[in-house]
């Protein structure tokens, strides 16, 4: 069978990537973003937000199973998580995977992204829409973090397309300074900083911005292929340094209390502990690390 059907990527002018399609499943303008669901003939089926990959079924796990449990073990001991985005709700699945978690909240400011992961993305989140710990808010984040209560979240988790669109405003001094405020005492954030490779300035300015906020800032890393360009970074703001040494052995034994130790394809206690070291191409553009 002849395929001659193609989508072209948009996120670089000069470089991209293609996928195959074997069926286009949804094309939806929303309020804020146009969306495309098809069925690759490569990575099953794909979601691209504005002409960008969002998500893959074959290369999710890598990407969601870094931002959400390296946080939570990190921590140590998270029992409110706020999600920022993440409509396709793999965040909230891996998440709410962690035994000790009690709620996690989850803003998504484009209700179309949700409903369209829900009838053709449903593997993404699997059961999590309908566990009782989770909130699914259909609202503005930002708005969501200027309103929280003080202390009332341990983690944040920053699930967003890049500081263009939609996702700007996700990556500005007064939505650090509200996280930091809404935040417990070792409370801490991460966020997506794109592929250094391609996008430095993205790491560099939002570390930046995030250090106003925050005493330690760092990132660590996830290779997923289909966010082209090597290494994504995920950017890593704390109120205690001491959350991003834990060693190994003790992040196994809070993996192991939490229950998803053996249940990961990409995160292990040792990539945990070695995503924070950093190539210097990619430390060069940290406050700190340069």
């Amino acid at each position: 069978m002849a395929f001659d059907l193609w989508v072209n990527e948009t996120l670089y002018e000069a470089w991209g990537q293609r996928f195959r399609v074997k069926r286009e499943l949804a094309r939806v303008t929303s309020a804020f973003q146009d969306i495309m669901i098809f069925e690759s003939e490569t990575h099953g089926r794909v979601m691209m937000l504005d002409g960008v990959v969002q998500i893959t079924e074959a290369d999710e796990f890598s990407y969601q199973e870094m931002i959400a449990h390296v946080p939570l073990l990190a921590h140590g001991a998270a029992k409110n998580v706020l999600i920022i985005g993440a409509g396709d709700g793999g965040v909230l699945r891996r998440v709410l995977q962690h035994k000790g978690v009690e709620r996690a909240v989850m803003v998504e400011i484009d209700g179309e992204v949700i409903r369209l992961a829900k009838e053709f993305l449903p593997g993404i989140a699997g059961d999590a829409w309908n566990d009782p710990r989770a909130q699914v808010l259909v609202a503005d984040g930002i708005d969501y973090v200027r309103n929280a209560p003080d202390a009332s979240f341990d983690v944040v988790i920053v699930d967003s397309t890049d500081p263009i669109g939609v996702g700007e405003v996700l990556f500005t001094d007064e939505f650090y300074a509200n996280c930091a405020r809404l935040l417990t005492p070792r409370g801490l954030i991460v966020n997506q900083c794109g592929v250094p490779a391609m996008q430095a300035d993205e790491l560099r300015e939002t570390s930046i911005r995030r250090g106003k906020a925050f005493p330690d800032i760092w990132a660590y890393l996830a290779a997923v292929p289909t966010y082209v360009g090597g290494f994504m970074t995920l950017g890593w703001s704390g109120k205690d340094a001491g959350c991003r040494a834990v060693p190994v052995e003790e992040i196994r034994r809070r993996a192991d209390a939490a229950g998803i130790l053996g249940t990961t394809r990409y995160w292990t206690p040792e990539i945990h502990v070695g995503a924070f070291h950093l190539p210097p191409y990619i430390a060069e553009h940290l406050p700190q690390g340069g």
